[in-house]
């Protein structure tokens, strides 16, 4: 069980890693468009440095298994990235559209990391709990903000 699991865990940590390089791609796009909103500029450029930090941490995970990332994910998951912030310049209303992309995308995260930290003790990798688990703490201030932004109804946002 463990090999399999071990192998799965890693392939989780590429698509992390991919999903990260992504979210990276489309928080530099949005920032560059972001000088009517202040604020959420603010947040976004917070957020990029700690998601450049979580690339890291996903590498230093890879290297522990003594694995790398995928190239061809990291590129794909780029090339997603621009074209949707593309996507959304075009429209009128580009400041919702990447709320909505943003609070899906803070959520897919969520999801990532818990997946990740739910495999790390039968892939043998006690070890990657802590970096994993700094980075869903990230994530999840970030989906709060935004769910916040957004006007959230059950969130009491400061």
């Amino acid at each position: 069980m463990s090999n399999k699991a071990r192998d799965i865990f890693i392939v989780g940590l590429r698509n992390a890693h991919a999903m990260e390089i992504q979210a990276r791609e489309l928080m530099e796009r949005q920032s560059e468009r972001l000088d009517d909103y202040p604020d959420v500029k603010t947040k976004v450029q917070a957020h990029l440095q700690e998601t450049n930090e979580q690339l890291k941490r996903l590498e230093q995970c890879l290297s522990a298994c003594g694995e790398s990332t995928s190239s061809l994910k990291d590129t794909t998951q780029s090339a997603m990235a621009n074209l949707q912030a593309m996507g959304h310049s075009m429209a009128g209303d580009e400041i919702l559209k990447n709320t909505f992309a943003n609070n899906a995308f803070e959520n897919f995260e969520i999801a990532a990391y818990k997946s990740l930290l739910t495999l790390c003790q039968a892939a043998g990798m006690a070890e990657a709990r802590a970096p994993l688990e700094q980075s869903l703490k990230e994530e999840e201030r970030m989906a709060e903000w935004v769910a916040c932004r957004a006007g959230h109804p059950r969130l009491s946002c400061s």
